[in-house]
């Protein structure tokens, strides 16, 4: 495949797609037909979700080209990625005809119950797909594959690798003598029941979609490509020193910065290159002293570079070099948590002026918060009421300034899932015979816990446990906030069952007592049973 580094959405599919070729090359039997419709559904399921991206990523061209004023390379780029959005639709259909035929014609059609009704029907699926003289409908649907790989690998730099290969070149069934003999008709749908021959087919849709996607991103990437357009406008400040000393002149310069989000200028700086966040370098060192003047300062000269390729397809380079001086360091330790504020939560402030020593001993208030004094000179606790708060700082009655602070809101908490002291691995399961009881924790913000600990406070005020077997509900368990015991549904539990744990509400306790419930929706969690 191309494309580089896959999402984690693709690297399960191709997954799935290796767990369905081994059952296949086992000949399973009908105990495990439902595992594949299961694995069919979930691929339909992802399938749709990248078709949406897809339709996302063409309206987007769209947009930007008709931004940029339809010019005609950019207008070509929307034909090409329509062609692209129409083969893979075509592809799409004739896949979907044959998944009806053999939900028909094999499987005799749906019940009232919508479930196929010979789902263990291998000789008809045979006949449709292989075919008695190896001319069946999988023979037409491996060029049709490989042609579609061939024709949208021309949109692109790389060569995707094909969709529709024999037993020799499959990873799985490769490693098996028998197997490796077998054509790509007969590897995926000979003696293959109707449900795992729809889900090697919704896995070909699947990988169709993906390549799709692919193809849709490089093509984007060509809209405007020759341009570089200055879409990002700052307002910056250039200070000769954060720092002035009262009765002496402030020195700077104002002015707009701009950068583009079409291109991707590479830095660097004394030879070594600058990590990008947001087209915009970021610095930052340990400042090294010695050589100090009278002053107390040492002079440093940063030299570096920013590099861009232009819209002439050519790479310039802007040097640049700037000094700045590193002061001999002096030591002050502050006690007291830090920003950011909380809403509605203690958040500790220490404020202090060594400058003016014992004359010291500020009355701080707030706008948009509570102000608690702790006897301390400067340490406060405050408790704010809005999203921004502003503290007013005085002294010996004389206002200092006013500082504003952004105020969060309370993250929510995580929630972790235990059996016995055991944290469940959603991706493992657990053995079916080893969960007797369960119990949800609502698990703090680190950050958030740290400054806060007394807000930080969380518990899960009760959840619902239930048994589940393919689509249908065993049983169930209502718990409390502190878990408890599901014996009642162990012992009807399973291989191949889950329990699908559905979370009633979060509630939290602030640094005064008080108790409120945190909004997290009623999040279902699924521990499958091994």
């Amino acid at each position: 495949m191309a494309g580089g580094k896959e999402t984690p959405r693709q690297k399960m599919i191709g997954m799935m797609y290796l767990v369905l070729t081994a059952l296949l090359a086992l000949q399973v039997t009908s105990a495990i037909l439902e595992k594949f419709i299961l694995i069919n559904n979930s691929l339909e399921q992802s399938t749709g979700a990248i078709n949406q991206v897809n339709d996302a990523t063409i309206k987007n061209i769209r947009a930007t080209v008709e931004k940029s004023g339809n010019r005609p390379a950019d207008v070509a780029v929307i034909r090409q990625a329509e062609e692209v959005r129409k083969m893979a639709s075509e592809m799409i259909s004739q896949i979907d005809g044959l998944k009806q035929r053999l939900i028909e014609e094999a499987g005799g059609g749906l019940d009232e119950t919508g479930n196929i009704k010979n789902a263990s029907e291998e000789e008809k699926v045979a006949q449709i797909m292989v075919g008695p003289n190896r001319n069946g409908e999988a023979y037409a649907l491996k060029n049709q594959l490989n042609g579609f790989v061939t024709n949208l690998s021309k949109y692109t730099n790389a060569k995707f690798a094909p969709l529709a290969v024999d037993g020799k070149e499959d990873a799985i069934a490769s490693r098996s003598a028998e197997q490796r003999r077998k054509d790509f008709a007969e590897l995926n749908f000979a003696q293959t029941p109707v449900p795992a021959a729809l889900a090697v087919l919704s896995q070909k849709q699947s990988e169709v979609r993906r390549i799709e996607g692919e193809t849709l991103e490089v093509l984007a990437s060509k809209v405007g490509a020759a341009d570089v357009k200055f879409d990002k406008i700052m307002a910056m400040l250039s200070m000769e020193s954060k720092v002035v000393v009262a009765g002496t002149k402030f020195k700077g310069e104002m002015f707009l910065a701009a950068s583009s989000s079409g291109i991707q200028p590479r830095m660097s700086l004394s030879g070594a290159p600058v990590r990008m966040d947001n087209g915009r370098g970021v610095i930052e060192f340990t400042a090294q002293g010695g050589a100090y003047d009278k002053n107390g300062l040492a002079r440093r000269v940063l030299t570096g570079s920013i590099s861009y390729n232009a819209p002439d397809g050519t790479s310039k380079t802007v040097p640049l070099q700037a000094e700045y001086f590193v002061a001999k360091p002096t030591y002050q330790v502050e006690t007291g948590t830090l920003p950011p504020l909380y809403l509605g939560c203690a958040n500790k402030l220490s404020i202090q002026s060594p400058q003016l020593g014992a004359l010291w001993n500020p009355s701080i208030t707030a706008s948009g918060a509570d102000v608690i004094n702790s006897g301390e000179k400067g340490k406060v606790t405050v408790v704010p009421s809005a999203q921004s708060v502003a503290i007013n700082i005085s002294n010996g009655g004389n206002l200092l300034g006013t500082e504003k602070f952004r105020v969060n809101r309370v993250p929510k908490p995580t929630l972790e899932y235990y059996v016995g002291n055991s944290k469940v691995d959603e991706r493992r399961g657990m053995s079916a015979s080893a969960v007797r009881s369960i119990r949800v924790v609502a698990v703090p913000d680190e950050s958030f816990k740290n400054f806060n600990p007394e807000d930080a406070r969380f518990r899960v005020t009760g959840f619902t446990v239930n048994l589940a077997r393919g689509n249908r509900r065993v049983g169930a368990v209502t718990l409390g906030s502190g878990g408890g015991s599901i014996g009642s549904l162990a012992a009807e539990a399973q291989p191949g069952d889950r329990y699908v744990i559905e979370v009633e509400g979060v509630q939290r306790q602030n640094f005064r007592g008080e108790v409120s419930d945190v909004n997290m929706g009623r999040p279902i969690y699924n521990i499958p049973l091994n």
